[in-house]
């Protein structure tokens, strides 16, 4: 059985990637990890990280994020990130489950 602890998840997986071509900037920002109230993040940035720990932690978005995220999403999109959000964690699951380890050259996270 793996150690929970040092088992990689998807997202410790997936970031470097990101950084490479997606929305973290190339300079090495790491505000994801210290969550949606670092310094850096704008408003809708801070409330999509909420999203994400809401829905981790208590399975369910509350009213004042959803009411953030409608200002800028489509029901639909917001639907889209729920899945997403819930995709990517069942992901972690199976991948700590099976003890995947990291590509050789990635960094991971230590747990908080």
């Amino acid at each position: 059985m793996p150690d929970p602890a040092t088992a990689p998840g998807p997202q410790r997986v997936r970031l470097p990637r990101l950084r490479a071509d997606g929305p973290v900037p190339k300079d090495g920002r790491t505000e994801s990890a210290a969550g949606p109230d670092a310094t850096g993040w704008s408003a809708e940035e801070a409330a999509l990280l909420t999203a994400v720990d809401e829905l981790y932690g208590d399975a369910c978005l509350s009213e004042q994020t959803w009411h953030a995220l409608r200002q800028r999403y489509s029901e639909t999109q917001m639907m889209d990130l729920v899945f997403t959000i819930g995709a990517y964690a069942m992901l972690a699951m199976a991948l700590n489950s099976f003890g995947v380890r990291l590509d050789a050259g990635l960094k991971g996270f230590s747990r908080g």
